[in-house]
């Protein structure tokens, strides 16, 4: 019985796991991105799990079980320093978590510009494919059962710059090349995980989304600028929840390699403000 009951305890508190999916890849410019011509139709690269050689930005798709959807997306931005893209640790599998709460998830593959020989810039084509990938499922919200206005994007380390760089900042003006550039480019909300300095201070913090934020307090490269940010925010009235966790530096992802319980159950952390914001929160049908 008192098996039978912890079983019942579990089965109420613990999200439903979404349904397994061969996840999908969509070309943020299906012509082509601009100012990547020279490297038309290069292939990836992938050595250890990580990501090289990105000329076509693209969004890897991770749909919540159809039963499960909240109607809220996320679109997670890895890190890897602009030189690569740790795709399973700070891409999918962060995704793949997110699925758990109902959330359908996008994770972006972007320009490096710090690879080896790479012409781009950050504030310039790695900006802009985050941009990008937020106008585009913003604009494609209805195929994947989507609220266009519970968009967000969760940012780590790198990644995080590029989420701070969207966010918190305004976007440099570019001409629209379709119907997809004329969306918002603006996320409805933000997360960043030991974010890079890039981004910060933040030069329009008062139209700033909700955001949470989180690193250790050992990281030298990260902590500060987060702190930065979260004042900023919290200067402008934006709503915004800081974590720094003692005694832990850069990287530590999911926190499933961590020996610290803090470390290990930080995206419970990043659950309860989600719940607490309401983006775990089905929709109210529209009524006729």
């Amino acid at each position: 019985m008192l098996l039978l009951a912890a079983a019942l305890l579990l089965s109420v508190h613990a999200p439903v796991a979404a349904q397994s999916a061969e996840p999908v890849s969509v070309p943020l410019w299906p012509a082509g991105a601009p100012g990547s011509e020279a490297h038309r139709g290069e292939p990836e690269r992938i050595e250890n799990t990580y990501v090289h050689n990105v000329h076509a930005p693209s969004l890897t798709v991770y749909p919540a079980a159809p039963g499960h959807a909240n109607g809220s997306a996320v679109i997670v931005v890895p890190g890897g320093g602009h030189h690569m893209l740790v795709w399973i640790n700070e891409g999918v599998g962060p995704a793949k978590a997110l699925n758990r709460y109902g959330v359908t998830t996008f994770v972006l593959k972007y320009r490096l510009a710090r690879e080896p020989g790479s012409t781009y810039a950050i504030e310039r084509e790695a900006t802009a494919d985050l941009a990008r990938a937020v106008r585009w499922v913003r604009s494609h919200a209805a195929e994947y059962g989507i609220d266009p206005a519970r968009i967000g994007v969760m940012g780590f380390s790198a990644g995080g710059e590029l989420v701070s760089l969207v966010a918190d900042n305004p976007l440099p003006a570019m001409p629209a090349m379709d119907a997809i550039d004329r969306a918002s480019a603006r996320p409805d909300f933000q997360i960043l995980i030991y974010p890079g300095p890039l981004g910060t201070p933040a030069r329009l913090p008062a139209g700033a989304p909700p955001a949470f934020l989180a690193a250790g307090s050992l990281d030298a490269c990260c902590t500060p600028p987060v702190m930065t940010l979260y004042t900023q925010l919290r200067n402008a009235g934006v709503s915004a929840e800081l974590h720094l966790f003692a005694d832990t530096d850069h990287g530590f992802n999911l926190g499933t390699k961590s020996e610290r319980i803090s470390i290990l159950h930080w995206p419970d952390r990043l659950a309860d403000w989600m719940s607490d914001g309401g983006w775990f929160r089905s929709r109210t049908p529209t009524k006729p």
